[in-house]
């Protein structure tokens, strides 16, 4: 049986043993023919492929010339790139390679990492930039004979009527007056304890004996002589030095840090913060403190505010009242800063940084961490992790309220202890 096509033999012929090439009846093979010209490549790869195991396209296709017939590339296949074939996931007909879809983890990632750095830029840049605004002018080092540490972190706030940088109309608008020098207007003890935070006035016109100190400007070292004055007498004669050696010495309790705002940065954090709103019980007016106040619900400005810590002759308790008062207020002025509208918002952190670090002095080792520290402390005593009172009294001496001792004892012993106090005032 012939496996050739009909008419065609073995020997390359139509069957009769003479044809050549394409069916021709000529005797002889065909002549050579001109074939197109085919630009062959300078310096043609050579096939690492030995001849004799070359495929068809291998062993006879012009160097770089693909034919397409063993890919199927001609006409168009599913892996060719005719106009008939299919083009690749993701291209087109003409066989360009698509966009990639987009890698949202990584673009996530990245966005994570510039918002955690301009936070972090931003975080230490308030820092050193509140950091160099306080005023650290108060050297504890200079104050004698102090009592042993206790397990608390003990502040000494302190609000003078200090009128400094205050001009004619604020004193007049703030109802200052224009004394001279400084006072103590208000003082009061926080003790920051694991336990609980107490908060404890120091009424200004407390009976306090002036112990042996040292000057703060001179060095020089002035004996006790039992000498018995008013609290707010020992800051106005030697500052704020003489005033934490007198409050340790009468107490017991040694005082780790000092903070100390005069009338205009007190008022300018009000103001800054856009007021505070104060439940007041019951409505008092005092024409020295400019105070006018209706009973009930209201937002104080920062007038408002400095007339309603001041005033004292409104009341028949007289100072004890008054360091009630400055008690409320604070707490609830540090209870309504520390939010995270205020904290969170640089158009109003940045304003009440501003108002109250200009004025406010500390003292030399104290940090802006220490700062924070106390400023959450008061705020815990007005949510209810804590409690405010007024120091025990157990009467008067020449108009000046004189202390319990029994009972200042037993406080300054539960606060050093880091237990909860128990002991109450008026």
């Amino acid at each position: 049986m012939n496996d050739w096509p009909n008419g065609w033999t073995a020997e390359g012929g139509n069957g009769d043993g003479r044809g050549y090439g394409r069916g021709s009846a000529g005797q002889q093979p065909e002549g050579a023919r001109v074939m197109r010209h085919v630009q062959r490549p300078a310096n043609p790869p050579r096939s690492s492929v030995p001849p004799q195991q070359r495929g068809h396209d291998q062993g006879y296709a012009e160097p770089g010339y693909d034919s397409g017939y063993n890919t199927g590339q001609v006409y168009g296949s599913p892996s060719g790139g005719g106009h008939g074939g299919v083009p690749p996931q993701g291209g087109d007909p003409y066989g360009r390679p698509g966009r990639s879809a987009p890698d949202w983890r990584k673009r996530l990632k990245v966005g994570s990492i510039v918002v955690l750095v301009a936070v972090l830029g931003t975080t230490i840049g308030t820092y050193f930039w509140a950091d160099g605004k306080v005023r650290r002018e108060v050297d504890l080092s200079k104050v004698v004979e102090r009592p042993a540490e206790g397990d608390c972190t003990t502040y000494l706030i302190v609000g003078s009527d200090s009128r400094e940088g205050m001009s004619a109309e604020e004193k007049k608008k703030l109802h200052t007056g224009s004394a001279e020098g400084k006072r103590t207007d208000s003082m009061m003890i926080l003790a920051a304890c694991g336990s609980g935070n107490t908060m404890i006035s120091l009424p200004r016109d407390s009976d306090v004996e002036i112990p042996t100190f040292v000057g703060s400007e001179s060095g020089k070292t002035f004996p006790g002589t039992g000498r018995r004055v008013k609290l707010n007498a020992a800051y106005a004669e030697d500052g704020p030095e003489l005033l934490v050696r007198t409050v340790e010495h009468n107490t017991g309790l040694r005082i780790d840090h000092y903070a100390e705002i005069g009338f205009a940065g007190f008022a300018n954090i009000v103001d800054a913060l856009g007021g505070v709103e104060m439940n007041i019980e019951k409505g008092f007016k005092d024409k020295k403190s400019g105070a006018d106040f209706q009973a009930g619900k209201q937002t104080l400005d920062g007038e408002q505010a400095l007339a309603f810590v001041r005033t004292r002759y409104a009341f028949a308790g007289s100072d004890l009242d008054r360091t009630k008062n400055q008690q409320k207020f604070l707490s609830t002025l540090a209870n309504q800063a520390a939010t995270p509208g205020t904290i969170l918002n640089p158009f109003k952190l940045y304003p009440t940084l501003g108002a109250g670090l200009d004025t406010l002095i500390v003292d030399k080792d104290m940090s802006l961490w220490d700062l924070g520290s106390m400023f959450f402390a008061m705020k815990g005593v007005s949510s209810g992790d804590g409690k405010s009172m007024n120091i025990p009294i157990s009467g008067s001496r020449g108009g000046n309220l004189v202390w319990d001792k029994a009972k200042v004892q037993q406080l300054v012993k539960q606060i050093q202890n880091d237990e909860p106090v128990t002991v109450t005032g008026k």
